[in-house]
């Protein structure tokens, strides 16, 4: 009889366990996004908001590698950036520092970016225990680069020297455009056109490391949009669609940064006038009001499939069936579901499916007319894309908003009150546990970067610093 009811206590705990693993939402999940939820400004709480319901927003290191070899305009980093030694031992120590803050904060499975600076110049060892750092804090990282490195270093970052692969995916943004100045393939470009040989050229690097070690690859491209490039656009959209970036990135040029670089009147482009050419170079309407990543006026998101030359969004925001379908998902879909093993995932999807069956007409009317709109055949050879637009504050509006917000007043200058706006609701933060403070990173850059860098300036002797790779 005894261990009879061993037995049955036994079995009751396992199952208590697996109910608890298989929650659609983890308790510590739930109360990361109820923070977030709560922070956000009203005008930002829509029934198409995602902060705060389905991920708190994406993280970006900082201070922990500002400098660069490269020489923008504009460029967002502080006129001493240059100054702060490239120095591995702390860059690991501020991502650990960084990433803790975070993961207790923000809890578990999020987007964040290692990003400096430029992340290259890191030794490839550094490099890769920063991203290791990244994913023991459950993070899901993406190295941030300008991509002019050859193939021995991303091979050294993502193979371990007995010839294992240290990471199962790698995931890198890669900024290449015409403002730029330094590449080695094009010192000072006048077009986006002289810069495709380079795009190819970084696609057929991570390309090669997929097919000789089989690590998948996430690849995101960026761009800085000016005045000078704007109609070049579409053009960079095509050659990013044949070259399979998974995601495409343009950010309006602002006037944040360093001051020197500030040659052009960025102001003079408007968001909708650079988010139409986006929209041609797809040969589609993007429509990014369906789902919402913070603020409007900072991110514009439209998710959606490559298929038989062409772009199908999975939301047509001026479709109202599927703006009920997207309430359905997000009042159906977990939490964020990064680092949860496929079985372990699908377990949460499908008690959250049980859970409303209420909402599984429209979950299915919806499919039904998106794979009417990709077309027959379409289930072959699809690729996922992600179009964002993100538009940074000027620097001039971004300093006395801060100030005020941390106040708690609210500016009577109509544009200062815009820019707290934007900032309360900001979907990209970076940590400052000394603060403990998540600062937005219009804040890092604008207000903080300077100051910061002059302190690692002491605070990094020299003789520590890393020897810049023979091939610069």
């Amino acid at each position: 009889m005894e261990a009879t009811r061993a037995r049955i206590s036994t079995t009751l705990a396992r199952l208590r366990a697996v109910e608890r693993r298989t929650r659609p939402v983890q308790p510590e999940v739930r109360a990361a996004l109820d923070a977030r939820w709560r922070e956000l400004p009203e005008h930002v709480r829509t029934s198409a908001q995602m902060l705060g319901r389905k991920f708190t927003g994406c993280e970006g290191t900082q201070g922990v590698f500002p400098a660069c070899n490269f020489g923008c305009r504009p460029c967002y980093h502080a006129a001493n950036a240059n100054r702060v030694p490239v120095d591995g031992a702390h860059t690991v120590a501020a991502v650990t520092e960084q990433m803790a803050y975070l993961r207790e904060r923000r809890g578990p499975g999020q987007y964040a970016q290692l990003i400096g600076g430029e992340v290259s110049l890191l030794a490839p060892q550094a490099h890769a225990e920063a991203l290791e750092v990244m994913r023991r804090h459950e993070r899901f990282p993406m190295s941030f680069t300008h991509g002019d490195f050859d193939y021995d270093y991303l091979h050294q970052v993502a193979v371990r020297p007995d010839g294992t692969p240290r990471f199962d995916v790698l995931s890198f943004a890669v900024h290449i455009d015409s403002t730029m100045l330094g590449r080695r393939g094009a010192k000072r470009p006048d077009s986006e056109a002289q810069l495709h040989d380079e795009r190819r050229r970084v696609r057929a690097m991570f390309h090669r490391l997929e097919r000789e070690h089989g690590v998948r690859v996430h690849l995101a491209h960026n761009m800085t949009v000016t005045p000078a490039n704007v109609g070049e656009v579409a053009e960079v959209v095509a050659v990013c669609r044949e070259l399979g970036f998974r995601m495409c990135s343009f950010q309006p040029a602002a006037q944040v940064g360093d001051q020197r670089r500030w040659h052009a009147d960025f102001r003079a482009l408007s968001d909708d006038a650079v988010w139409a050419e986006v929209e041609r170079g797809a040969g589609a309407r993007l429509p990014y009001k369906a789902l919402q990543v913070g603020d409007t006026r900072c991110n514009r998101v439209t998710w959606g499939l490559w298929a038989g030359g062409r772009y199908v969004p999975v939301l047509d925001d001026a479709d109202a069936r599927d703006l009920r379908a997207r309430d359905a998902f997000l009042r159906v879909l977990p939490g964020n579901l990064l680092f949860a093993p496929r079985a372990l995932a699908a377990a949460r999807v499908l008690r959250a499916l049980l859970s409303r069956p209420g909402d599984l007409p429209a979950i299915a009317s919806w499919a039904l007319r998106y794979a009417n709109r990709l077309g027959p055949g379409s289930l072959r050879g699809v690729h996922p894309t992600t179009y964002v637009m993100h538009s940074f504050i000027d620097a001039a509006e971004v300093g006395p908003a801060w100030a005020l917000l941390q106040q708690g007043v609210v500016a009577e200058d109509p544009r200062v009150r815009a820019a707290q706006e934007r900032l309360r609701a900001c979907a990209y933060g970076m940590a400052h546990p000394e603060l403990d403070q998540i600062v937005p990173a219009c804040v890092q850059h604008s207000v903080l970067d300077a100051q910061g860098n002059a302190e690692l300036i002491q605070l990094l002797p020299r003789r520590n610093q890393e020897a810049t790779r023979a091939h610069r």
